[in-house]
């Protein structure tokens, strides 16, 4: 699936929640990307066995260890986001059946674009999800330059209809972010614009080390799902 960057610019353009997002300076410009790219290659030696440990447990519940879905990226171009496989092997399809034969589950579904008790969630995926670990593959995204350490949660292409705002097409997507450490599952799919805006227009280094702290307390408590 593949969507073009004028089409999806012009359809959020066309439901623009502010008029205008303000410039930034050097550490937009290219000192972002120089911090996410040091985090990264400073994080691989804890990070790279850790995740060897948690392929290999998630492989043990059968199925692969890695999951890839397109998501749409800075600009409107789409990329392959990795994780930890926390969902049974054809969860889309388990989706759709468990969708149908639940009003009530379909009606979350429609507004927040998450479930609370999702039955295609393994055992094992929902410690990683709790923790937040099935996002540490992530940062092969990030070193590559499709995402950034902080940033808009990641959309999927087929939710673009559904976001009234423009600011995320502004930044790469992020790991975490202001909407990743707020209220979360509390929150519909379109509040999603309003944290969006909200971080673009106060992006600055000292707001990304701030969210980046952030982050690491809803991990210690466990509120990553």
């Amino acid at each position: 699936m593949s969507a073009d960057f004028s089409e999806v610019h012009e359809r959020a353009n066309s439901r623009a929640i502010v008029s205008s997002l303000p410039q930034h300076g050097p550490y937009t410009l290219g000192l972002k990307r120089l911090f996410d790219v040091c985090c990264v290659l400073l994080s691989l030696p804890f990070v790279l066995p850790l995740v060897a440990i948690l392929a290999f447990l998630v492989k043990r519940d059968g199925g692969p260890a890695f999951y890839t879905q397109e998501r749409v990226g800075r600009g409107g171009r789409i990329y392959k986001i990795w994780k930890l496989r926390t969902m049974v092997v054809n969860a889309d399809a388990a989706l759709k059946d468990y969708l149908a034969s639940n009003p009530e589950a379909a009606a979350e579904w429609a507004l927040t674009q998450k479930l609370k008790k999702d039955p295609r969630i393994t055992k094992t995926g929902w410690i990683l999800r709790k923790s937040s670990f099935d996002e540490l593959p992530q940062l092969f995204n990030v070193l590559v330059g499709h995402m950034s350490l902080v940033g808009p949660r990641p959309m999927m292409p087929e939710q673009v209809d559904m976001y009234p705002g423009r600011a995320y097409y502004f930044e790469r997507p992020g790991i975490t972010g202001t909407w990743q450490v707020s209220q979360r599952n509390q929150s519909s799919f379109a509040d999603r614009a309003r944290f969006d805006t909200e971080y673009v227009a106060n992006l600055s280094f000292s707001n990304d080390v701030k969210l980046l702290f952030a982050t690491v307390r809803v991990v210690l408590n466990g509120t990553g799902y």
